[in-house]
């Protein structure tokens, strides 16, 4: 039952999010489409509470109710970030509003960026360890928690590779292409002209 409703969820994110942006910019509506886009929050609290409800009702804590805090964790880290970038990209195609600025591909700028991505995993992986460790001593029983426990594992492996990753763009900062050297002559010739040369002429 946690795997479908995990799955209900991500469904159902998608789904208000697309709504709350027609109401927003198609509809004219951006009050009905901010209610939607706040609706959302309440889709981790009732995964959170069925989670904790099959763990009370005697449930083998198993891999299903890892995946509900990864989940949850993912959602908190990223969804803003997430929601407005959707949301910048509809005010410039639905809404006539200016195209959402594009972030930076080259040098340190990169490499912030990517860190300020990173921050959101983070957090993530953070909100995933409190609410397992929170369903640990819930559950209080040392014998059945350990899938559990090596879900946190599994929360900062993630958040560890991803910071390598972004590691990798402050060490090694991609340089901007260079701009192409124009021909220094008139335009379909290859060479340009020799002001002695003209003068001797």
């Amino acid at each position: 039952m946690v795997v479908a409703l995990i799955v209900i969820c991500e469904v159902g994110f998608w789904v208000l999010l697309a709504a709350g942006l027609a109401a927003r910019y198609l509809l004219r509506m951006p009050r009905t489409g901010a209610a939607l886009l706040l609706c959302e929050p309440l889709l981790e609290v009732v995964l959170l509470v069925v989670t904790a409800l099959d763990l009370k009702n005697g449930a083998e804590p198993s891999m299903k109710h890892g995946l509900a805090a990864l989940y949850i964790g993912y959602t908190v880290g990223h969804g803003h970030r997430t929601v407005k970038w959707l949301d910048g990209h509809a005010a410039h195609r639905l809404g006539g509003a200016p195209p959402p600025a594009k972030p930076p591909r080259y040098g340190m700028a990169r490499a912030r960026h990517e860190g300020r991505i990173w921050l959101g995993t983070a957090v993530g992986a953070v909100v995933a360890t409190g609410l397992l460790w929170l369903a640990i001593l819930y559950v209080d029983d040392p014998a059945r928690t350990g899938s559990l426990e090596s879900w946190t594992h599994v929360a900062w492996r993630a958040a560890g590779i991803h910071g390598l990753i972004v590691l990798s763009y402050a060490l090694w900062p991609k340089k901007a292409p260079k701009d192409p050297v124009a021909p220094a002559g008139p335009a379909g010739h290859g060479r340009s002209r020799d002001p002695l040369r003209a003068e001797r002429r």
